[in-house]
């Protein structure tokens, strides 16, 4: 369990660089930081957070409540940035106020002393990281919400202004839907999207299938008290969605909407049914 959890920090700490500036600003705070509350902050709680981080009881109730993938998610609660920007700015005042030698460069020049200390510092913190834009697992944003465009587009073609509506998303979609709408329910979510989870939804198995059969899916999303259903455009449909009281809504961004008319939607703006 300790060389888990040790694994664990030592992928968090990525490069290792931050850390060690981190662990450089504790020890500096520790001895010159005389201000309890700040202490308390900057020193007390991180020590006491990495024992309960690094205490293989408590690592193991956690494991065992929750995915061990999430473990790292304590060290969040760390101050890196916070310990290493305050320490930072301690020195650089530290030193404006010093009185160097007289007749030495910088008397009389302790501000730009100071100003070179910081820039020092910012450059050696930006060269401990890596770029992220280098990342394989960068993307561009495609929109200010960070998510795709085609679950925007969807999202806001089967909105009811007033009130909430149910749809069935592709899988791909999942994911982003939520974050874009808070009106927007699905009768499943990211439980059926992650496989360590092995959590079986028969709508999203029907979902899912190369050939859509609505035999089997038009029940599956009734029952679920759908008012949409959205599948890729280029997705085989065996059954005319017409006899199945599905409607063709609309197409966007290679996706398919179907509205089921059987469930009823009201819209509380008209005060009439849609």
């Amino acid at each position: 369990m300790l060389s888990d959890v040790t694994a664990l920090f030592r992928d968090y700490m990525g490069t290792g660089m931050i850390m060690i500036w981190y662990l450089v600003s504790l020890i500096y705070l520790w001895m010159k930081e005389k201000r309890r509350y700040l202490r308390i902050l900057f020193l007390y709680m991180p020590v006491i957070l990495l024992l309960i981080y690094f205490n293989p009881l408590f690592a193991l109730l956690v494991y065992e409540m929750a995915e061990d993938e999430i473990y790292y998610r304590i060290l969040w609660l760390l101050p890196v940035t916070a310990v290493i920007a305050y320490t930072c700015v301690c020195i650089s005042g530290q030193i404006a106020q010093s009185k160097p030698a007289q007749g030495s460069f910088f008397h009389g020049r302790q501000g730009l002393l100071a100003d070179l200390f910081s820039l020092c510092m910012a450059g050696a913190l930006a060269l401990s990281g890596s770029l992220i834009y280098t990342s394989p697992l960068f993307q561009k944003a495609e929109n200010l919400y960070h998510v795709p465009d085609s679950v925007v587009h969807l999202c806001d073609a089967i909105n009811v202004p007033g009130r909430e509506v149910m749809a069935a998303f592709p899988l791909e979609l999942v994911p982003y839907v939520r974050q874009y709408s808070p009106v927007t329910c699905m009768p499943y979510g990211r439980e059926v999207t992650v496989d360590r989870w092995n959590r079986y939804n028969a709508l999203s198995a029907a979902m899912e299938q190369e050939v859509a059969d609505l035999e089997v899916l038009v029940p599956l999303a009734r029952e679920a008290g759908c008012h949409y259903c959205i599948l890729p455009a280029e997705r085989e449909i065996l059954g005319e969605p017409e006899s199945y009281g599905w409607l063709r809504l609309e197409e966007t961004d290679g996706y398919v909407i179907y509205r089921d008319t059987t469930v009823e939607l009201w819209n509380p703006e008209t005060g009439l049914y849609q």
